[in-house]
């Protein structure tokens, strides 16, 4: 059963939005895991942190504006209920914390950077900080997601 949209005359059906869904949620993992990489990748250096902060940021920056593109991409299904469609939308907003501590990221190396008694920690403390949040964001929104597509799939 396919649909025609109005608006752009792309074909709605069920079958293309889930298999784009599936294919943003690849990238968008994809994102992650770069995310993390970047993250794991000052602190596991032994001796020169520097060299690794430098790489680590701009690895770290493009895994957040992968993960941020994916959630971009409209995969929302225009009849899924309300909510469901609100809390798709709040992953983005997990990407957009990671672009911020991409952002903090490059401002603190720049400002720290030419200190040797800073440690990577100092220039990654808000990169974590924000890094957290959108973890803490894209797990309650997918958990949420998960519980309301059950709920409505049951009545």
């Amino acid at each position: 059963m396919k649909q025609k949209n109005s608006k752009a005359g792309i074909s709605t059906g069920t079958g293309d939005i889930e298999k784009r869904r599936k294919k943003m949620e690849g990238v968008a993992t994809f994102g992650l895991i770069i995310v993390a990489v970047a993250m794991f990748a000052p602190f596991a250096s032994f001796g020169g942190a520097t060299d690794w902060l430098s790489i680590g940021k701009w690895v770290y920056a493009a895994g957040a504006l992968i993960f941020t593109f994916a959630r971009i991409a409209g995969v929302n299904d225009p009849r899924e209920s309300l909510r469901v469609r609100r809390l798709r939308r709040l992953e983005f907003w997990a990407g957009m914390a990671f672009c911020i501590g991409a952002f903090f990221w490059f401002y603190n190396e720049n400002k720290f950077g030419g200190n040797p008694w800073i440690g990577p920690l100092a220039i990654v403390r808000d990169t974590v900080l924000f890094s957290l949040v959108g973890a803490s964001i894209q797990v309650i929104a997918s958990w949420m997601i998960a519980y309301r597509l059950k709920k409505e799939s049951a009545k």
